[in-house]
């Protein structure tokens, strides 16, 4: 691999950044010609098993002349700084957004669910008959630092030209639809159109050239029916994904919940790894690291970061068990109309535990949207009787909007600004 770049010792350091590789202790020789201006590396040695290892840096720590014009730079793989892995999974711009408070907020929320055309039935809360209004008026306020509040026009503006994709489960439908009404009251008057084909949706804004796209995919991985049944393949990503997800400028992806159903709601008969059957069932935690590896790999080796900006969007927890945060006679998140006291739930989602270490292990970078503490402490966010199925169910996974997926947008929308 080689790439050109002036031939100067201070443009060496612009390249030596951008090179990533994933075991520690590998040597890279790297050659810089004055005449051509040609740096080349060589020479990338990987340990055995260092496949999704941590990753690491290049550092110079010697060089010398070969000859008259090419000066070879010794440089050794130094894993990153614990700060910056850190920044990547919970921070944005320098703020942990990952604890704080829910503080009441009289300009809340960002928008009237009665103004935004295209909210699905189950998540207006308000028009299903909600009572309690106060769960529209919190905003997430970080330990130390403040989010920039959200400002539909000027994301338009840095996303004129690019599309932007959710690919996921429901609640990555939950967090497309927020999104869509907060850039749509942004500018209540601009043309919008809004498609749905098969498993995508596509909401777009001809005047800023701009598509918000959603893809119903809950597992990320493929799943296949055959003469068997129905076939979850762990370390399959189908073609036709890949290509869907090609050339996408920012996208967002998030899988879990449908991976905890079990009887009439499990979405499949079958596991298969390698190519094999490994059985009807295994530890739901174990095959939801080895998809998400899978996934990652896709990742790290198709995706080009200069042009592609990609995110998690984290574990959104449910609350149908009240013991949970330490209430068990409450049940579940029905009739709950104020959230917890943060700045953190009493424990760590386990699911969000597997999310975090894959995400540290890829060299691409990969930003989590760091919303599954601040979620947890919403138990009066969801629908519960006020969603699709009204007093005959109680949705405790949904999220009602306006409400908390309007924050993982304001979340995005600090991360795309910089801020």
């Amino acid at each position: 691999m080689s790439l050109v770049v002036k031939a100067t010792e201070q443009e060496v350091e612009p390249w030596l950044r951008q090179v990533e590789l994933r075991s520690v202790g590998a040597m890279v020789i790297g050659g810089v010609n004055r005449s051509s201006g040609e740096v080349a590396r060589d020479g990338a040695h990987q340990s055995a098993g260092a496949t999704r290892a941590a990753v690491v840096k290049p550092v110079i720590i010697g060089d010398v002349y070969v000859g008259m014009v090419t000066k070879v730079f010794v440089i050794r793989m130094e894993s990153m700084a614990t700060e910056a892995v850190q920044q990547q999974v919970h921070g944005i711009g320098g703020c942990d957004v990952s604890r704080g408070n829910w503080v009441h907020d009289d300009s809340y929320p960002l928008y009237e669910a009665s103004s935004c055309p295209f909210i699905e039935k189950e998540f207006d809360c308000v028009k299903n008959g909600r009572p309690d209004k106060d769960y529209l008026k919190y905003r997430w306020q970080p330990l130390g630092c403040n989010l920039p509040r959200f400002n539909g026009i000027d994301l338009l503006r840095r996303l004129r030209g690019k599309n932007i994709m959710f690919i996921g489960d429901s609640l990555s439908l939950n967090q497309w639809q927020s999104l869509a009404c907060l850039l749509h009251t942004a500018v209540p008057t601009a043309k919008y159109t809004s498609v749905r084909s098969g498993e995508l949706s596509t909401f777009t804004f001809p005047e800023y050239n701009v598509k918000v796209l959603f893809s119903r995919n809950p597992f990320l991985v493929d799943i296949v029916s055959t003469s068997s049944g129905r076939v979850l393949k762990l370390d399959s990503i189908s073609l036709e994904n890949q290509k869907l997800w090609t050339g996408v400028d920012i996208m967002i992806f998030n899988t879990w919940h449908w991976w905890l159903h079990t009887g009439r709601k499990q979405a499949w008969d079958l596991i298969e790894e390698g190519g094999k059957i490994i059985g009807k069932d295994m530890d739901r935690l174990v095959a939801y690291e080895k998809a998400l590896n899978t996934w990652a790999t896709w990742v790290d080796s198709q995706v080009d970061p200069a042009r592609t900006k990609v995110f998690f969007q984290g574990v959104s927890p449910d609350h149908s068990n009240s013991s949970d945060w330490g209430d068990p006679k409450a049940g579940s998140c029905n009739g709950q109309t104020e959230p917890l006291p943060g700045p953190s739930y009493p424990h760590v989602h386990p699911a969000e535990k597997v999310v975090e270490k894959v995400l540290r292990a890829m060299p691409k970078p990969v930003q989590l949207l760091d919303v599954t503490n601040l979620s947890q402490l919403r138990k009066d966010g969801h629908p519960s009787f006020y969603g699709l199925g009204g007093h005959r169910a109680s949705d405790c996974s949904h999220w009602c909007l306006a409400g908390v997926p309007d924050t993982w947008n304001i979340l995005l929308y600090a991360a795309l600004a910089g801020s």
